[in-house]
Parts: C-alpha cells; sequence; structure tokens
C-alpha cells in the first residue's frame, strides 16, 4: 500500500489525504482534539477579553430584565422563531455534554481524549446559554464563538471517523464508541450545520435611527439565501397572476433606497465634493470597495470548483478502467463529489450574480441621481446642431449580431452596443429618443428662445469667423461641447447606463479568466503530460483569427449603422411628416425611398452575418483543433495510451476553453463600452460649465462696492451666454452676443415691468441674467445685479414647461392647496372654459410635454403656476406670444388688472406693446444686448421710433381683426377622462401565434417547407455528428483497452475524428447560411409589410397613435426582427436538437434509467415554465417603472431653469429618489428571480448527472469509455437545460416586439389603388368641382360632421370657406381627399373622385394645412422630394409664391435660395416662410383644386397680404381655389363664400350678394367687425385687402 500511496501522481494532486494520514501516522494531534481545544481557549480568551473591556453591569441588568420581561427579550433577540431555534441548539449542545461524559464515567478508551471532548462541549453549552439568556449585542458574541467551536470540532470529526468510510483502507477511529459515535456526529452536525444554515436572520436596520419594514431578503435564513428560497412567495404569486401588481413586490431592503445609497456614494462621487477630477470608475470602486472584494473572492472560489466536475469524472472513469484495483477512494466518493462540487460552484456563481445585480441596480440609482442633482447645478445655453449627416460618424463596436452563444444567453440578456460619443450613444438607442431629446433641448432652452436667430430672418450657415483678435488660430478644445447638451445627458441616464451596468463583468476578464486558464493548463498537464502545452500554443497561434473577425465585424458594423442612421431618419421623418405625405399621395414614392434604404442597410448586415459565421466557426474549431493536436501529439509524439478517463476528463476542460474564447470576447466588449461611458460621465461631471454660483470661486474677482438688497435690477453689468474664454458667448448663428447694462437699471417695485425689443434683442437675456443664469462678467468695483429670492420668485417660459401630470398639479405645483386663490387664478388665466371641454376637468393628465394641450393652453397653465405661486416677484417671457386677441385681451384686463397680481413685482417680456401698454407701469426697450430707453410708456416710445411704429401697426391691425371663434386654441372635448390618445396595448402572457406567424413566414419566404427542411436538415446533421465526434472519441481511447498499444492505428483514428469535425463543420455552415438569409427576407418583408401598412393606414388611426410609438415600431422593434428573435428562434431550435440528442444518446446506453430521466426531465420543465410565465409580469412591472424615472429626468432637463427659478430642486430630487425606489424594487426582484431558477435548473441536472453516474457504476456495470461518453452527454444536458429555459424566455420577451408590430401591420387600411382606379391621361384638365349629398364622419360608428352638403364650383373660382370652430370647415376640406368616410358624391371635372385610386386623386389636389410640415434638408427637397423638376421651374414657383417680396435685397446672407438649409419641421424658419414654400410647393405641382385650411391663420398681416395677392395673381385661371379662414379680409374678396354650421351649408354666394341679407351669418360678421367699411368696400371689389401696403 505505501508504495501505491507514495505514487507523486497521486499524492500531488488527486490524493491530498494521504499526507494527512502520513501526518497522523506520525503525531497524536488529531487525535488528541488539540485543534478544537486550542480553537476554544482562543475563544474563550477572546471572550473573557471583551468582557472586561466592556460594562459588566449591563450584562447582569439585561439578564434579570431578560427574566422580568422574557417577551421583551425574545423580541429583542429576533422574534419567538429564532428563539427556538437558539433552545434547539443549547438542548443540542446539553446533549453533546451527556455523551460525552459517557465514556469518561465509564472509564473507556484515552482519557485526556474524553476529558478534552467533555471541555469542549462544556464551553460550547455556556456559550449556547449565553445566546439564549444575554441581550442581543452578547448573544451574537456568542453565537460566531459557539459556531466556530462546533464547527472546528466536527471537523475533526468527519476526518476521523466518517472520511475513512469512502475509502478502501481506513477505519473510523472512534468506532468502538458505537452508536455514541453517531449520535454525537448528528447532534453537532445539527447544531454546527443545520441550525446556522436555516435560522432565520434578526432585522438590523443600515440606518438605526430611520429603520424600515423588514424584508424577506434580509429576514431569511443563510441556506434560503443560497439557494434564493426567499423568492418562492412572490414567484408563485407571479406564476398564478397573468398581471403582477406593484405592490405585490417584496418592499426593498433599506441598503437599496436611493436616499440610503446617495447617503453612502455621494462624497466619492458628487463633483463639489471631490474637486479634483477623478474618473468615476475609480469613485464607484469605492463605492463599492467591500463588494468588489467578496466578489474576487467568490470569482476564484468559483473558478476552482468549476473543476469538480473534470476531476470526478476522470477518478470514476479511471476506477472503472482499472476495475478498483488498487484504488483508494470508494466510487460513490466521486458519484457524491459530482453532485456537491457542481452544486458548491452553483451556489458560487450565483452568489457572485446576486452581490453583482444588486450592485448593477445601486450603480444605476447612485448614477441618475448623481447625473441629476449635476444636471441642476448646469448652464443652459440655446444650443441648436449645426452638425449635419454628412459628418464622419465615430467607431461603432459590433452591436449584439454575433450569434448568440448558449451559455452566455443570460449575459446577452441585458447587453447593449457601446457608443464613443454622443451621436454613436445616440443612434443605439431608439430614434424616438433622439426625437424626444431634441425636443427636450428645445423645451430645456426655451427659456432662452429670444436669444436665438430671428424666426423672420433665415440665415444661411454663418460662413464668416467670429469677431476674434485671431480668427485663423484654431480653438483650444473647450469644455463639454455645448450643442445638444441635454440630449447627452439624457443618453447619460439611459444607454451610457445600461452600458455602464452591462460593463460589470469586468471583474471576470480580470480574475475568473487567467484562473480558468492556469486551472485548465495544469489539469490538462496531469492528465496529458507535456501534450497540454502543444495545445496551448495551438490557443495562442489561432487566437488572432477570433480577433481579426472581431475587428472585422467591428468595421462593418459602424457602416450598418450608418445605414441604419439614414433608414431611421426617413423612417422617423415621413412618419413626422405622415398627413403631408398622404396628403399629396406620396405613399408609393415614399416607400420606395424607405425601402431603398432598408436594403442598404441589409447589405450591410448580410455581410455581418457572413462575418459573424466566420467568427462562430472559428471560436468552434479552435478549441476542437486544439484538442485533434494535443491528443495527436500524446499519442504519435509521446508515445502514450489514451484512455476514457483521460479523454472525458480533458474534452470537458477543452469545452471550457471553448466557452472561455466567447466570453473572453464578450467581456472585452462589455468592459471597453462600459469604459467610454464612464468617461463621458465623468466628463459631464467635470467639464460641464456650471452656473456661476457653483464656479470655483477665483481670487482676482472684483467684489461690488455695495450689493443692495432689495432692489431688482443691474448697475454697469455685463453678461455672456458662456464663461468659456474659447467658446465666448456664441450663440448659435453664430453671433457674438453679450448683455450689457451701462449705467443703472432698476425695475419698479409693485407695478409690472415691461421688457420690449425686436426679435433677438435680448429681451429673455435680461431675465435669464436676474435669474443668474447667464455669466456675468464684472467690469469695475460698481457692477452688481440683484433679484431678492427670499419672498419668491416666479417664472413663466417662453416655452411653456408643464410636467406629466394633472393641469391642477401643474397649476398648484406643490404649494398649499387654496380653492378661492385656485378658482380665482383659473378665472383671470381663462382656463376656466376650457376645463369645461376636457371631460376630467382639472384632473386631466396633460401628457408628456403637454401632449393634451393646446400651445395657448399650455401658456395660461404656466402663467397660473406663477399667478398661484406667492412669490412676490414674477418673471414671465412672452406669455401672450401664444394667444390669439381675444384671449390676450381678457388676460390684459382680468389678470393684470386682476387683484392676484397687486403689490407684486411682475416683468413681462412681450412683442405686444399696444396690448400690455394700459398695464405696465415701467418700460425697458432692449436692442442688440443694450438698453436703449426706460421709464413710462410714452418715454419708451419717444424714444425708439421703430419701436413706436410696430406699436402704431399692431393697434391697426387690433381694430381690423376679428377672430370668429374666441375659443379658437382650444381643443374639442376629449373622450375617456380627457385621454386623447389610445391608451397602448400590452401583451399579456406568451407570444401569441399571429406574430409567431409572421416570423415564420418572413423566414421561409415563397418556398417555406424546402427552408425549414434544409435548415433542419443542417442542424441535425452536424449536432448528431458532434455528438458522434464524441461518441468516436472514447472509441478511440477504448481500443487501448481491447489491443496493443501498437495495434492502435492512432493515424487512422484521428483521421476519422478531423473527418468528423469538417462534417459537423460544414453542416452547420450550410444550415446557418440558410437560416441567414432567411433571417434576412424576414427583415426585408417585416419591415416592408410595417411601413406599407402605416403608410396605408387612415388618418383617423394617425390622430389617436402617437407618432413616437410608430417610431419606436420601426426601429426598436425592427431591430429586435433584425438581430435578436432570428438568432434566439436558431438557438431554440438547434438546442432543441442537440438535447433531444443527448437525452437519447443517455437512453441507449442506460434504458434502465429512462424513469428518473424523464421525472428529473419533468422537474426541471416544471421549474422553467413556472418561471417563464412568472418572470413576464415582473418584467412587465419592471419595464413600466422605468419609464417614470426617464420621464420624470425628461421633465426637470426641460424645465431646468423654471425648476432654479422657482428654487424647487431640493423637491425634485426627493422625487427623483422616489421614483428610483419604485424601479429598484421590481428590478431587485427581476434579477434574484433569475438566480432562483438558476439553482434549481442545476440542482436537477446535478441530479440527473450523479444519478446516472449510481446507475452506470452500479447497476449496469458498462465499459469506462460507455460511461465517459453518458456521462459526457448527461453532464452537457444538464447544463442546457438552465439555458434552454433562458434563450426560451428571452425569445419571449423579444417577442412581445412581433407582437407590436403584427398589430400595426393589421390597422384599418385606406383602400388599395387598382388597375381600373387609375383616372385618364388628362384628368383633371379644368378644376370644375361639384358636390352631391355629401356626408361624412371621422369613424365608421361616429357622429357625422358634415350633412347632405350640395355645391358646385366653377373652374377658376375663389371659394371662401367660414364658420365658427367645430361646424366642418376642416372636416369638408378632407372630405375632398377622401380622408374621412364619405357618403355622397364628389365630382371633379366631370368624374366620381370615389371611382379613383388614392394616390392619384391626391396628387391632382393640393392642400396646405394651417401648420405646414416640411422635411428636413434644403428648400429644393421640400419644394421637389423626388427630383422632378429642373431649377428653373423651382425659383418661378419660390418668386411667384411671393418669397421675394418679403425678403431683403439688402442682405444676401439673409435670402432664402434652393440651397438654404431647412430643419427637421421647418424650425429655423418662420411660419410665414413655411406658409410661403408650402404655396410655392403647390405651384410646382400644378394642381388644378388648391385648397388652403386657415393656412394664414397663424401668421402676420404683411406675409398674409403677400401670400393673397400672390394667390390672385399667379395661379392660371383654371385653377379653383378654396380658402379656409378666420380672417373676413382674406376672403371677402373671394368670388363665392360658403358658411358652414353644424356640417351643413347655411350660405353659398357671392360675398356681394350675401351681405344684402340682413339676417345673414356673414352679414352678421362683418357688421361686428372693427373694420366693417373696409370689408363692404371689399366685397363690393373696390378695395383690396387691408394693409397689402405693409
Amino acid at each position: 500500500m505505501e508504495s501505491t500511496l507514495g505514487t507523486g501522481f497521486q499524492i500531488a494532486f488527486f490524493y491530498p489525504q494521504t499526507v494527512f494520514l502520513k501526518i497522523n501516522q506520525a503525531t497524536d494531534v488529531f487525535a488528541s482534539f488539540l485543534i478544537p481545544s486550542c480553537v476554544a481557549i482562543a475563544s474563550a480568551a477572546l471572550l473573557l477579553l471583551h468582557v472586561s473591556a466592556s460594562h459588566l453591569k449591563s450584562w447582569s441588568e439585561t439578564d434579570s430584565d431578560a427574566l422580568a420581561q422574557p417577551r421583551r427579550h425574545i423580541s429583542a433577540l429576533g422574534g419567538p422563531v429564532i428563539f427556538g431555534y437558539y433552545v434547539v441548539r443549547l438542548a443540542a449542545c446539553l446533549a453533546l455534554v451527556g455523551l460525552a461524559a459517557v465514556p469518561i464515567v465509564k472509564d473507556e478508551g484515552e482519557k485526556k481524549i474524553h476529558v478534552a471532548v467533555l471541555c469542549i462541549f462544556v464551553y460550547a453549552a455556556a456559550l449556547a446559554f449565553a445566546s439564549v439568556l444575554a441581550n442581543w449585542r452578547w448573544s451574537r458574541n456568542s453565537i460566531r464563538h459557539l459556531n466556530i467551536v462546533l464547527c472546528v470540532t466536527l471537523l475533526v470529526y468527519v476526518y476521523r471517523d466518517v472520511y475513512p468510510l469512502g475509502t478502501f483502507v481506513l477505519r473510523p477511529q472512534d468506532e468502538n464508541e458505537g452508536h455514541l459515535l453517531w449520535a454525537k456526529v448528528s447532534l453537532l452536525t445539527l447544531a454546527a450545520v443545520v441550525i446556522p444554515l436555516t435560522v432565520p436572520r434578526k432585522y438590523i436596520p443600515v440606518d438605526p435611527k430611520h429603520p424600515r419594514e423588514p424584508t424577506p431578503e434580509q429576514t431569511c435564513s443563510l441556506l434560503s439565501r443560497l439557494v434564493f428560497g426567499f423568492m418562492d412567495t412572490v414567484v408563485m404569486k407571479a406564476y398564478r397572476s397573468p398581471s403582477l401588481p406593484y405592490e405585490d413586490l417584496p418592499p426593498l431592503s433599506d441598503y437599496d433606497y436611493a436616499e440610503y445609497l446617495k447617503k453612502r456614494s455621494f462624497r466619492y462621487l458628487d463633483p463639489t465634493i471631490i474637486v479634483k477630477r477623478r474618473n468615476v470608475f475609480f469613485s464607484l470602486v469605492r463605492v463599492f470597495a467591500m463588494d468588489f472584494t467578496v466578489l474576487s473572492i467568490i470569482v476564484v472560489l468559483q473558478s476552482v470548483l468549476d473543476f469538480a466536475t473534470p476531476v470526478g469524472v476522470n477518478m470514476l472513469l479511471g476506477y472503472i478502467e482499472t476495475g478498483g484495483v488498487n484504488a483508494f477512494y470508494k466510487p460513490w466518493v466521486w458519484i457524491l463529489w459530482l453532485f456537491f462540487g457542481p452544486l458548491l460552484q452553483t451556489m458560487a456563481a450565483e452568489t457572485y450574480l446576486y452581490i453583482s445585480t444588486r450592485q448593477v441596480v445601486h450603480a444605476e440609482a447612485i448614477l441618475t441621481e448623481t447625473v441629476l442633482e449635476h444636471a441642476l447645478r448646469i448652464r443652459v445655453k440655446a444650443e441648436t446642431s449645426d452638425k449635419e449627416a454628412a459628418d464622419p460618424l465615430p467607431p461603432t463596436p459590433p452591436s449584439g449580431t454575433t450569434t448568440p452563444s448558449l451559455r452566455d444567453a443570460e449575459a446577452s440578456e441585458s447587453s447593449s452596443a457601446a457608443d464613443e460619443d454622443d451621436q454613436k450613444t445616440l443612434r443605439s438607442a431608439a430614434p424616438s429618443d433622439a426625437q424626444s431629446r431634441d425636443t427636450t433641448v428645445q423645451a430645456g432652452s426655451s427659456a432662452n428662445a429670444s436669444r436665438q436667430a430671428s424666426s423672420t430672418d433665415l440665415k444661411k450657415p454663418d460662413t464668416k469667423p467670429p469677431p476674434s483678435p485671431t480668427p485663423e488660430t484654431p480653438a483650444a478644445k473647450p469644455k463639454v461641447e455645448s450643442k445638444n447638451i441635454l440630449g447627452k445627458i439624457n443618453n447619460l441616464v439611459t444607454t451610457d447606463m445600461q452600458n455602464i451596468t452591462d460593463g460589470k463583468e469586468a471583474l471576470r476578464l480580470i480574475i475568473f479568466v487567467p484562473v480558468q486558464v492556469t486551472l485548465s493548463i495544469l489539469f490538462l498537464h496531469k492528465v496529458l503530460g507535456w501534450s497540454a502545452y502543444v495545445g496551448l500554443a495551438m490557443i495562442i497561434i489561432l487566437f488572432p483569427i477570433p480577433g481579426f473577425f472581431t475587428k472585422l465585424m467591428q468595421r462593418f458594423q459602424k457602416l450598418r449603422m450608418k445605414k441604419t442612421d439614414a433608414r431611421i431618419q426617413m423612417v422617423t421623418e415621413t412618419m413626422n411628416v405622415l398627413r403631408m405625405v398622404k396628403f399629396f399621395g406620396w405613399e408609393g414614392m415614399m416607400n420606395k425611398r424607405i425601402k431603398d434604404a432598408r436594403e442598404d442597410e441589409l447589405t450591410y448586415l448580410r455581410k455581418l452575418r457572413f462575418v459573424d459565421l466566420a467568427s462562430s466557426l472559428s471560436n468552434h474549431m479552435i478549441p476542437l483543433l486544439t484538442m485533434l493536436v494535443t491528443y495527436a501529439t500524446y499519442t504519435l509524439v509521446m508515445k502514450e495510451q489514451l484512455s476514457a478517463s483521460k479523454v472525458f476528463s480533458s474534452m470537458v476542460v477543452f469545452d471550457k476553453f471553448s466557452m472561455l474564447l466567447y466570453r473572453v470576447m464578450y467581456y472585452i466588449t462589455q468592459s471597453v463600452n462600459a469604459k467610454v461611458s464612464l468617461d463621458r460621465v465623468t466628463e459631464f461631471l467635470y467639464e460641464t460649465e456650471l452656473l456661476d454660483e457653483f464656479q470655483p470661486k477665483s481670487n482676482d474677482v472684483v467684489l461690488p462696492v455695495i450689493t443692495p438688497t432689495q432692489e431688482i435690477g443691474f448697475r454697469n453689468a455685463t453678461f455672456a451666454w458662456s464663461n468659456d474664454d474659447n467658446e465666448g458667448s456664441m450663440t448659435p448663428s453664430k453671433r457674438q452676443f453679450l448683455l450689457k447694462i451701462d449705467g443703472e437699471l432698476i425695475f419698479r417695485k409693485g407695478t409690472i415691468n415691461l421688457i420690449v425689443g425686436k426679435t433677438g434683442s435680448g429681451k429673455t437675456s435680461v431675465l435669464m441674467a436676474l435669474l443668474s443664469e447667464m455669466h456675468f462678467i464684472q467690469s469695475g468695483p460698481d457692477s452688481w445685479y440683484n433679484l431678492p429670492r427670499q419672498h419668491g420668485v416666479a417664472y413663466a417660459a417662453q416655452e411653456s414647461w408643464v410636467q406629466n401630470a394633472t393641469i391642477k398639479e401643474n397649476i398648484v405645483f406643490g404649494a398649499e392647496f387654496e380653492e378661492e386663490r385656485y378658482k380665482k387664478v383659473l378665472f383671470q388665466c381663462a382656463l376656466e372654459r376650457d376645463l369645461e371641454l376636457f371631460q376630467a376637468g382639472d384632473e386631466t393628465e396633460v401628457g408628456e410635454k403637454g401632449l393634451t394641450l393646446s400651445g395657448g393652453q399650455k401658456a395660461r397653465v404656466t402663467l397660473a403656476r406663477a399667478l398661484y405661486s406667492k412669490a412676490e416677484t414674477i418673471l414671465l417671457d412672452d406669455v401672450l406670444a401664444a394667444l390669439d386677441v381675444h384671449t390676450s385681451k381678457w388676460i390684459i384686463e382680468r389678470c393684470f388688472k386682476g387683484d392676484l397680481v397687486q403689490d407684486r413685482t411682475i416683468l413681462m417680456v412681450t412683442h405686444n406693446v399696444a396690448l400690455a401698454q394700459s398695464v405696465a407701469g415701467f418700460v425697458v426697450s432692449i436692442k442688440d444686448g443694450r438698453v436703449v430707453s426706460q421709464g413710462t410708456v410714452s418715454d419708451a416710445l419717444s424714444k425708439d421710433s421703430t419701436l413706436a411704429h410696430q406699436v402704431e401697426i399692431d393697434e391697426t391691425i387690433e381694430e381690423a381683426v376679428e377672430e370668429i371663434s374666441p375659443d379658437g386654441d382650444k381643443k374639442k372635448p376629449s373622450d375617456g377622462e380627457g385621454k386623447l390618445i389610445v391608451a397602448e396595448e400590452v401583451q399579456i402572457g406568451n407570444v401569441g401565434w399571429p406574430a409567431l406567424r409572421l416570423l415564420l413566414k418572413g423566414l421561409g419566404g415563397q418556398h417555406p417547407i424546402l427552408f425549414f427542411a434544409t435548415f433542419f436538415t443542417g442542424m441535425v446533421l452536424s449536432d448528431i455528428g458532434e455528438i458522434f465526434q464524441t461518441y468516436f472519441l472514447g472509441y478511440f481511447a477504448s481500443q487501448y483497452e481491447t489491443h496493443e498499444p501498437s495495434e492502435v492505428n492512432v493515424v487512422f483514428y484521428l483521421t476519422g475524428y478531423s473527418l468528423i469535425l469538417l462534417f459537423v463543420v460544414v453542416t452547420f455552415a450550410i444550415g446557418w447560411i440558410v437560416w441567414m438569409f432567411g433571417a434576412l427576407r424576414a427583415s426585408r418583408t417585416i419591415h416592408r409589410q410595417l411601413v406599407e401598412s402605416v403608410l396605408g393606414t387612415t388618418l383617423r388611426w394617425l390622430d389617436t397613435t402617437p407618432t413616437s410609438r410608430v417610431i419606436t415600431r420601426a426601429t426598436q422593434d425592427m431591430r429586435d426582427v433584425d438581430v435578436q428573435l432570428p438568432n434566439q428562434l436558431a438557438a431554440l431550435t438547434r438546442l432543441t436538437i442537440i438535447m433531444m440528442a443527448q437525452f437519447i444518446s443517455v437512453m441507449y446506453f442506460s434504458p434502465l434509467f429512462i424513469l428518473p430521466g424523464i421525472l428529473v426531465t419533468l422537474a426541471g420543465a416544471l421549474c422553467g415554465s413556472i418561471y417563464i410565465k412568472a418572470q413576464l409580469p415582473i418584467k412587465r412591472v419592471q419595464s413600466n417603472a422605468k419609464a417614470p424615472v426617464l420621464a420624470h429626468f425628461g421633465t426637470v432637463l426641460a424645465g431646468l431653469v423654471s425648476v432654479r427659478a422657482y428654487g424647487v430642486q431640493q423637491r425634485f430630487i426627493k422625487e427623483s429618489l422616489t421614483r428610483i425606489n419604485y424601479y429598484s424594487r421590481p428590478s431587485r426582484v427581476f434579477w434574484n428571480l433569475n438566480r432562483w431558477i438558476d439553482v434549481r435548473l442545476d440542482l436537477f441536472g446535478n441530479v440527473f448527472s450523479a444519478g446516472l453516474a449510481f446507475y452506470l457504476v452500479y447497476i449496469s456495470h458498462g465499459q469506462a469509455a460507455t460511461i465517459g461518453f453518458s456521462l459526457n452527454m448527461a453532464v452537457m444536458f444538464s447544463s442546457s437545460i438552465l439555458y434552454y429555459i433562458r434563450i426560451m424566455n428571452m425569445f419571449q420577451v423579444r417577442a412581445n416586439s412581433l407582437e407590436r408590430i403584427n398589430a400595426y401591420i393589421e390597422i384599418e387600411q385606406e383602400p388599395k389603388p387598382t388597375e381600373g382606379g387609375k383616372p385618364p391621361a388628362y384628368w383633371p384638365a379644368s378644376g370644375d368641382l361639384r358636390v352631391e349629398n355629401l356626408s361624412a364622419r371621422y369613424s365608421l360608428n361616429g357622429p357625422p360632421v358634415l350633412q347632405d352638403v350640395n355645391f358646385h364650383v366653377q373652374a377658376g373660382e375663389r371659394i371662401g370657406v367660414v364658420g365658427r370652430t367645430g361646424s366642418g370647415k376642416s372636416s369638408l376640406m378632407l372630405s375632398l381627399l377622401r380622408c374621412i368616410y364619405t357618403e355622397g358624391e364628389v365630382y371633379l371635372d366631370g368624374i366620381p373622385t370615389s371611382s379613383i385610386n388614392l394616390d392619384d386623386l391626391r396628387t391632382k389636389i393640393t392642400i396646405i394645412p394651417q401648420m405646414p410640415e416640411l422635411l428636413s434638408g434644403t428648400v429644393r427637397r421640400n419644394l421637389d422630394p423626388f427630383d422632378q423638376y429642373d431649377d428653373a421651374t423651382l425659383y418661378d414657383a419660390l418668386r411667384s409664391a411671393g418669397l421675394y417680396s418679403i425678403q431683403s435685397e439688402s442682405d444676401e446672407d439673409a435670402r432664402v435660395g434652393l440651397d438654404t438649409a431647412v430643419a427637421s419641421g421647418g424650425g429655423n424658419l418662420s411660419v410665414g416662410q413655411r406658409q410661403i414654400l408650402a404655396l410655392a410647393r403647390a405651384m410646382v405641382r400644378e394642381s388644378k383644386l388648391l385648397i388652403l385650411d386657415e393656412a394664414t391663420s397663424a401668421i402676420d398681416y404683411k406675409t398674409d397680404a403677400v401670400i393673397q395677392s400672390s394667390l390672385r395673381t399667379e395661379l392660371k385661371g383654371d385653377v379653383t381655389l378654396i380658402t379656409v379662414a378666420h380672417r373676413l379680409q382674406t376672403i371677402l374678396d373671394a368670388d363665392k363664400i360658403m358658411v358652414l354650421d353644424a356640417g351643413r351649408i347655411v350660405e353659398y354666394d357671392s360675398p356681394k350678394e350675401l351681405l344684402k341679407n340682413p339676417v345673414g351669418h356673414l352679414r352678421a360678421l362683418v357688421d361686428e367687425s372693427a373694420d366693417k367699411e373696409h370689408l363692404y368696400r371689399m366685397a363690393e371689389g373696390i378695395a383690396g385687402p387691408l394693409l397689402s401696403s405693409i
């Protein structure tokens, strides 16, 4: 036996216990229980030391108190359950004392051993008594010492008496004690292992001053924590409920609350505390230092435990090969090893994931709050992007297009592409996010709108350098680029946050991978000798191949992202102007344009998939080639014999190498992405320009001589929009802008102060300077500015800022509610009528960015908020701009002359001086950033001739204008509690068949049977080949058992193995290529169906569906269809095939094991089904909980200036923490649920593997090769169950995208074009229009909006249409285009339009809506989007439309040409210029019927006059013009006027004839007008429109 035990092989690696055996023979250390005795003595000494350092008095008092008030004492220890466990442990310790005394009493064996054991147990009993009777503090200390002493004692007994049972050569040392021994071991196990593992934990709050409700996670036992048993309750709740209520989720643990996390982390992260720049990564390391330490230890432990399976397989097969000759351990030891080893590895891995996912939730909460609170300090500038799509794109790492490794399915669950700058980060988010980002930026800088370039002066991009001493010198890199800073902030908390949390695996890259590689090499060296190093060299040589493919993928990914961006931009813009597209009949051409962009994108997606396939094959083949080379070296060069134990144990390790290759590439990508995002967060925290009050104070700042405390105003003060020397005060129009107050400007208190001046003069800048939003530049010791804050400041921005809350909550804005004051505010702000129109009244939710309110309503809500506040100072930025004349007059008369503004100081920026001068007590006129005049209204008018002229014109206009409806800016009553938008449907349960059929039909194309048959054949052959490859290696190894080594044809077997490998690769490649083309086909067809469906839908559907939802379908959801869904479906298919093959293989060699195998599989399937069903509602709750966090963030960013002006930063910070907690709660449950299923499925897998091993060894007695193959298959099958469930779940989640797309494919459609619906080529030859019995409704079941309308318009006539709001004017225009449901007949040029295809009809009729929609790009693209006309025609149309008559001849830069840039939606053009471009577009089309639907109601009178003049003089004689208008002067010189009321024509004749009717509708309107005489002259044809000469 000595020679057997002495072999270096056994001692060094597999039989370390023999070393202890020698020690045991040499000395009596273990036999004398010296170790537990020493531990007990050390424990007693430490306790005595501790007691002596503490107050003994408190101990004794507490003890007596415990006896006097036992209930209170039990509660202090944690409650009756915990106390019961302590009592049971005390009883066990007392029993151990009794058992230890028995041998002493009987005087059996070595007395000193029994005395030592008795002393140990007596000490343990004393500690158990202390744990029961002492106060909680000493009880906890006693338990710690007791557990250590008992565990060490148990280990000694295990080594002496249990361990020998698993060997063939050793016997228990205390076997002479008989049953007494096993009673002691059982009690020790109970007291030292079972009770510590199963006793619940007492709740210990992290903040004792603010304890919270205990959670199951904090109070569960250690065992429950390890196996996530505390999740059982919520899992079953979620399983039984298709829609789990939020309240049913377990509450957050107190260490998860954002308030605690903020308190714990801000001292490391807040840039106002950590002034010296430090990367956020190092700050997070400081915050999570303890977690990272624990994780590092767990990773090492997990890496070591990962080798339990190969060691167990090697030893078990070695025993079978030798028939147990010279075996030291019994085979059941290795069977238990195969069960407990992987089980412990699972617990280690899941504990790692438990901590790291908790870290993810914490890090997300901390960083979101950090970014939000820092954003409240940044300076908001007026940003407009001058960066066009032509800019080169930054590099883009791969974004998850790689075929997912099954083992990394969980990791890929949350992976996302990294982005190396803000543009790319945005591209990886949804384009709808991009759109909302732009809107946020505009809203956020709304307060600064007046400092942008004039809306009536469109300027080309300024090519002149700004005034600078050295303009040719390149500027140094500024701080964070100010353009779109708010959009970048939004990205920080969305995409970048995802990248940072995905980078949590960096620790595995640093520790796990090197440890795994080292252990793998050591293991292979022990099993296969130095041939392992040949394999290692092979890996090193071949490793650049995956690297090459990865770089290639990055390159193609960048190109693909460019194409994706182009397609998304086109889809987004098309959806934004979809009404215009339908009005013009451009659906077909737009569809073709989107289709071409999609084809460009799919071209690169195809290239990416080919490279992806090559990368996957290389990653798959490298370990197999390595294995082949290693075995070849071992057999051919080293002349060694292979055996089943060597082959199958090394095969497991080679498989680990394969997984490491996948993981390394994945970890590197994730880590790089995380680093880029961490750098971006760091840059934001340390390089974003802050408000002056947060800037480090400079020593050379000249302090003012005196700063008044109550005055509002300036003295010798200069302000810029930036304090960056390089950026200076550059405005978006590239003009240098400084607000310079020379001398003193003091606003008058207790009255209304007007700030007037033309657009771009700096009026808003005055308010921003007072609010400290601008950078203050001191020009001397007497420079100062002041806005007293102690009595409150209220502010209303020009572009109204509202929260996504009710109207009432927006007005009250967190202040104390006073009903009487609130009602006064509603009355004075003219909101009472609006609230009547909403079914929910003031409880109507305004929606994101005030979606449910009109512009005028938002402006009045913003004004009402300022008015309701108790602030003494109110700053109003042009609140009258969005209101019509009647509402403006109401605000002036009722609000600014009302009691709520008495004794309050109001600073109001306005253009409408004529209207506001009656309430003004003080007027300041601004021009080019300087004060022109200050004083009374008359003072200002006398000093500013331009202003005086403007006031004169305004007064004339006010008298001449008559709005038909005083409620023109209000919306109709809405259905269902004021919800104007149809709620988005939420899919419940599993993915439905219609959605799955959509994907399968897309994959199969025209020949689905051929496609799926080819794919399945390829996958089945490759998977069977892969299994046969494993079997073949085992068969090769078994030849050494039945033949002499010299008789084994090594070359033949290695060649056969190589051919099998080649067969596997070829069949897999064929199957995957077929699938790849099917996936591309599915991407193409599903996208085409979606786009065609949305383009072909009805206007009614578009009205009830937000554009953002449509864009999300075409972007986010299509991204899933392009990449994730096909990959996951292919992985599921392949995994199903291979698992079935593995299971059949196991059953083939072990037929009697089929019943246990099926039972274990069914148990795993049951667990998996519970998980999938439970996970969906929890995931849905988590997704819904994320939206409020982002919405609040967006709201704060949009209203930064308003939030700071009101001084309510802390309230918004508190709300942010509340919403973060709301999101963290389902997130923690979601991640823990994943851990729950992992542990259970791994447990079933281990039972399956260990049970099979037991059957093969003890029942079937098969050959080593057969057993090795079966075990290998069983281990692979066990591990596959988890990944199958995981991928199935991921597919279910992703398939929601299919559900959403399919729902949009099945929306209501307009009639499709037919061959018989094509009109004659000449049609229409004239604009003759005849309408007979026309009725219309917006929906099939809706009320009629037009009833029996009959009229006839001859070719070339000009028709005016008037009527009150809701009379049916716009409905009539939509009916002519067949945009709504109609009955009756409309004849255009003699042909009924109902017989004409819609696209042909709409291309022949042109409508100019009230707010024309423009495409981004150039003027040329807007006039001729499909390149059908030459430049001469386009320039002629611009001239005819009257564009040049409103442009300055002298300012060449300001003139609009065909190449002039147009921003998205025409944002850089004035409303008048947009209308003129729309008119020019109509003239280019040369339609015979032209409709103006209130097209000039929102523009100034000069532009209106120009457009009307163009319409009279430039249109051809046979063009029929129908004009819907509010202004009577616009249409009173028309040939005929149609007056509508309640959907019927009440008058229709020439204006001259209609005015003869003394009781007519038109006559009544004209007689009420302030300028009725002029209107009568217009009707007679002897006068033109008013102000035509302006």
